[in-house]
């Protein structure tokens, strides 16, 4: 009868030890990484790490170690801690790669003929139906922008609504805001006149990531809401002028809102990547961009730059326009959608859309619970 030969003893060294793992190579294991990851540092209740590495005195060293039962088994010296790592689990960490992330998913770019084929979800079935939030919530995360349909005429309804993928964000403008004439407004946006094409509060220092526009009234000759896939404009510009798209990477430019109340400044990029080097988001808004405070030479190539890319924004292959009716909830990445109005005759009629943020991580994260690939689910 054959035998089974016994798995080959890890090879100790000063910082970390060797292990055979079931490619048939040898995989080195750091050992403060090894004990730090030990099964017994998270609590079993919250998933939180518990274990205190900065509370050893020395650095932490095996007295023993061996693999079996397909398990790398460690006896630590001083304490005599006894910890066992799976060796698929150490196969799933052994290249130093980032942890597979189910919530970053293909972006799907669009263009200005997006409309009819935009996502729709009756606000009904997101509310009690699992497979319709989950369809929502994956259109917010590849395409950036979804419409709820048969929305509840209340403000309690946009509660409700953000509180499927997360929490009211507040702004400096609040928690909600209204977009309809004010007497004494503090922004264009609650004026009658056209806005041009921005991303939200990027006076902030981290602009608020999912916006939820309600129209409750929208009876108004004119108001046409134009909206713009930021990323898919930034691949343009980055495929047919790659040094504007490097110079719009990696500025960061200043921008503020300052009233009676309050003065927010922040610094942006224009176009910002993810680790991956893929297309993230853009930030954009003429009305709320401070005056540009680099060398003046430098502004001799950003600027080119800078206004290249609002062209584009501006170009007719890529704004997507329509009405928002009565009784519809746009939802989309403030990240990566730019969005505008057109001007209304103020005296034609009503218009009133109520509006809140949530998060982009909040998105991220309910996205994870739902496909059921978190990193505790079963």
């Amino acid at each position: 009868m054959a035998t089974i030969a016994p798995a080959p003893a890890p090879a100790l060294h000063d910082h970390g030890l060797e292990v055979m793992l079931a490619d048939g190579a040898s995989h080195y294991f750091n050992y403060h990484w090894l004990r730090d990851n030990c099964a017994t540092s998270f609590d079993a209740e919250t998933r939180e790490r518990v274990y205190d590495i900065f509370a050893e005195t020395a650095p932490p060293r095996p007295r023993r170690a061996v693999v079996a039962d397909d398990a790398l088994q460690i006896e630590w010296a001083g304490s005599g801690h006894c910890s066992t790592y799976p060796l698929t689990w150490l196969a799933a960490h052994a290249h130093g790669t980032p942890r597979h992330d189910p919530a970053i998913l293909p972006r799907q770019y669009w263009h200005a003929d997006h409309y009819p084929a935009m996502a729709r979800f009756a606000y009904g079935a997101v509310s009690t139906d699992r497979a319709a939030l989950k369809a929502w919530v994956h259109a917010l995360l590849t395409q950036g922008v979804a419409i709820l349909t048969d929305m509840p005429d209340s403000d309690q309804g946009l509660t409700d609504a953000a509180n499927l993928i997360g929490f009211p964000r507040p702004t400096f403008f609040g928690a909600y805001f209204d977009v309809k004439l004010h007497i004494d407004p503090d922004n264009l946006a609650y004026t009658a006149k056209a806005l041009e094409l921005h991303t939200d509060v990027p006076a902030e220092d981290l602009a608020p990531g999912v916006q939820f526009l309600h129209c409750r009234r929208n009876s108004v000759d004119g108001g046409e809401s134009l909206f713009v896939d930021g990323a898919a404009v930034a691949a343009e510009l980055r495929r047919t002028h790659p040094e504007d798209f490097r110079l719009l990477c990696e500025t960061t430019v200043p921008f503020y809102n300052e009233h009676d109340r309050y003065d927010m400044r922040a610094r942006q990029r224009v176009i910002e990547l993810d680790d991956q080097g893929d297309i993230s988001g853009v930030t954009i808004s003429q009305h709320m961009a401070d005056v540009f405070d680099h060398d003046q030479r430098f502004l001799d190539a950003y600027y080119p730059a800078f206004c290249r890319f609002g062209r584009l924004l501006q170009d007719p292959r890529f704004v997507m326009r329509f009405r928002l009716n009565a009784g519809e909830c746009i939802v989309f990445d403030n990240h990566r959608v730019v969005h505008a109005r057109s001007a209304f005759v103020a005296e034609s009629g009503d218009r009133h859309l109520r509006g809140t943020y949530t998060d982009r991580g909040e998105l991220r994260s309910r996205w994870r619970k739902l496909s059921g690939e978190g990193r505790f689910s079963a």
